[in-house]
């Protein structure tokens, strides 16, 4: 089984907050723009290129020109985020999150990927100093600097997990992750999709999914008897 893991209200709580300042650096450096914040362009479930894009569109900057800078927007967001990420992201993990993904990587026929909106860079950053980076191989997963359409990530992430050739099979991935967005990309390629009700959307919003489960510690016992109905988690308060 592939288990493509979404990192920001999965697998991280409230590592978004530097995250979105290195956005807000790097749109200004390149496009000379100011992001207008989360209540304006939300970023939850969404690449960090779309949420530039927005960011610029309504900052008056032509499609064009957004185009032309994006090489130059994720050399900057990187920087950015090296200078403002927290030296512990530790204190951010979700609940369950390091023994969940210590555990499922120990087992046997079960291998750990990444599909996540983050730049590549920003992402590997972020895992390392949560003490996961161990966990996902370089050279794996799906990230927002491979494709600024999130539908396309997990299809880009089972190629790369292939043999010979062939992408990893569609049957047997699995996509973990916290907003609608991460069920549509995973609907997009075809994949099952387990839904965590740690972000910003409760279990109505996450019906779509597979299986929804309340937290982390709730997904191997899911992810190993097959996802193929809905669990819904404890009621939010």
């Amino acid at each position: 089984m592939l288990v493509l893991f979404d990192i920001d209200g999965t697998l991280l709580l409230r590592a978004h907050v530097e995250h979105r300042h290195a956005l807000a650096d790097a749109v200004r450096e390149v496009w000379g723009v100011a992001d207008p914040g989360p209540a304006a362009v939300p970023a939850a479930g969404r690449t960090d290129g779309e949420i530039a894009r927005e960011v610029c569109l309504l900052g008056g900057v032509s499609a064009d020109r957004i185009d032309a800078g994006v090489g130059d927007f994720r050399a900057a967001c990187a920087r950015a985020y090296v200078r403002r990420c927290p030296p512990d992201l530790r204190d951010r993990l979700a609940p369950g999150a390091e023994q969940v993904v210590a555990g499922l990587a120990a087992r046997e026929g079960v291998r750990l990927s990444l599909v996540t909106g983050n730049l590549e860079a920003v992402a590997r950053l972020k895992l390392e100093r949560a003490g996961l980076g161990g966990f996902f191989a370089a050279g794996q997963g799906g990230f927002g600097s491979d494709a600024e359409d999130r539908t396309e990530l997990p299809p880009i992430a089972r190629r790369r997990a292939g043999h010979d050739g062939a992408p990893y099979p569609r049957a047997r991935t699995v996509v973990v992750g916290d907003t609608p967005n991460d069920i549509a990309c995973a609907r997009a390629d075809g994949v099952r999709c387990v839904a965590v009700a740690t972000g910003p959307y409760g279990a109505e919003a996450l019906g779509a999914a597979d299986a929804v489960v309340g937290g982390l510690r709730a997904l191997p016992d899911v992810l190993l008897s097959g996802p193929r109905t809905r669990t819904p988690p404890p009621a939010r308060p």
